[in-house]
């Protein structure tokens, strides 16, 4: 039992309800159809009963032989307009007055789909009075007087027939469509879904990334782009975990530093009171490397921990800066001069330590 919520239940639906509505618009002018086709084949039939009174020496028939060949026709009279003004008649002794008159001689698709549910949803026996041209030369029209109990019981029966059909029809292309979006749509969906829930589980594992086909339509496409996006979440996960491990070495790694230069800073704070002028010349300095040194593990295990730490922005001078980092870098000791075109006043509002 396919679950009513499901996308194939909901295409079998709509595939039935849709064909059932082809069905019933093809059925309003079917029924029209039928109904002037009854209506020209008792004019035909009347035509030909008539011939039987040019037949005639006297132009007459018993009334016995006329009742026979109105109950052939299914008609209580019949009518031949000549153009010559004559006509020929056939009726039943005491023919009934008509209740309606259907002009056929000018058809109209709208009046005949009307007539056609007024003679569906009737009640009773009307007599009914059709008029139609004549296929012959010599005659103008054909009239008949119809009961409309026997047209009604015919439409009935093929209206009938037409819905039996179109069950059988709408149910057989129902089953086709629904195997073939089963197959083209709903399978292929399936596993889709199946693969990302499946990953979701366990988005590291690579066995659970969805096997791209090599269908060319939009089915494919998507397949090849959720295969492509799992690789990228997989790798972006796996490189998450590599650099988690890696920031936990590293905070170790700080950790420890931070340690040895603080032991280095207590060593250096004895250096400021030494006798030697270089000495107390560069210990200074020193001791400024090693409190920045001391500062940039904080700020990493702090980042480590809370994120990036937020800036500390100063006003300093440019070119004192310029000056600390050459000294740093230890280019006096080998000769190299620095030479810089800062000029010494020019104050910048920035976090010195970044």
């Amino acid at each position: 039992m396919v679950p009513l919520k499901s996308l194939s239940a909901r295409l079998l639906v709509l595939t039935v309800f849709f064909v059932m509505v082809s069905e019933v618009l093809i059925f309003v002018p079917s029924v029209a159809r039928f109904r002037m086709t009854y209506f020209e084949n008792r004019l035909a039939a009347g035509h030909i009963a008539t011939l039987a009174l040019e037949a005639s020496p006297t132009g007459r028939l018993d009334q016995h032989l006329t009742d026979r060949l109105l109950a052939q026709v299914g008609a209580q009279a019949i009518a031949l307009n000549r153009r010559d003004g004559s006509a020929l008649t056939l009726s039943v002794a005491n023919p009934p007055q008509a209740d309606s008159t259907i002009d056929l001689t000018q058809p109209d698709i709208l009046l005949a789909i009307r007539g056609s549910f007024r003679t569906l949803l009737g009640k009773g026996n009307r007599v009914l009075r059709v008029l139609g041209p004549s296929t012959t030369d010599d005659a103008k029209t054909v009239e008949v007087l119809l009961d409309e109990a026997p047209l009604r019981a015919e439409m009935w029966d093929f209206g009938i027939r037409i819905l039996e059909l179109s069950i059988v029809i709408s149910l057989l292309t129902a089953a086709l469509v629904y195997l073939s979006l089963q197959w083209l749509l709903v399978r292929p969906m399936r596993r889709i879904t199946s693969s990302m829930m499946n990953f979701r589980e366990d988005p590291e594992d690579g066995s659970r990334v969805i096997g791209a086909g090599k269908r060319r339509d939009e089915i494919g496409v998507a397949e090849r782009e959720l295969a492509v996006l799992q690789e990228t979440v997989r790798q972006a996960l796996g490189q998450r975990a590599r650099l988690a491990a890696l920031g936990t070495a590293v905070t170790k790694i700080n950790h420890d530093l931070r340690n040895i230069l603080a032991t280095a800073r207590l060593v250096t704070d004895g250096l400021t009171a030494s006798a030697a002028p270089e000495v107390r010349r560069v210990a200074p300095r020193l001791i400024d490397a090693i409190d920045r040194a001391i500062a940039l593990c904080t700020h990493t295990l702090d980042f480590s921990r809370e994120g990036a730490a937020p800036l500390s922005v100063s006003q300093f001078r440019l070119a004192a800066l310029v000056e600390e980092v050459g000294i740093g870098l230890g280019h006096a000791d080998d000769g190299t001069i620095i030479d810089s075109a800062i000029p010494p006043e020019l104050m910048v509002e920035a976090d010195r330590d970044q």
